[in-house]
């Protein structure tokens, strides 16, 4: 993201991404993965080449990865899930950038202003 150069702007873009943060659908703090498998029959089709297909959601808990299986009638709102996190994540990223330029140009704007840093 580009961060503008004068404080107003720099208030007003962050203030637009605060708006935002409401969410559309609950968040989730995980990937969604398609993984193919072989279930270990060896007279089944998946032996010969055609896997079984499943989705499933890797996310860390307490320092280590746990994988849970998303059935198929799930696969599409656990996506929204998924993408809802990472544009929450976005914003909040975005609005950290906003607000630490707002502090680094706070005194170069009071010498504008005419007003003496405060020390």
């Amino acid at each position: 993201m580009k961060v503008p150069r004068h404080p107003t702007l720099m208030a007003r873009f962050r203030d637009a991404r605060v708006k935002q943060l409401t969410p559309v659908c609950p968040p989730l703090a995980a990937s969604l993965v398609r993984i193919a498998r072989r279930c270990g029959n060896p007279r089944c089709h998946c032996a010969t080449g055609q896997r079984h297909v499943g989705w499933y959601l890797t996310l860390k808990q307490r320092g280590k990865t746990k994988t849970v299986y998303v059935p198929n009638d799930l696969k599409d709102e656990v996506a929204k899930w998924v993408e809802e996190h990472r544009r929450l994540k976005r914003l909040l990223q975005e609005i950290t950038q906003l607000n630490l330029a707002l502090v680094q140009t706070h005194v170069a704007a009071s010498r504008r202003r005419g007003r003496s840093s405060p020390s």
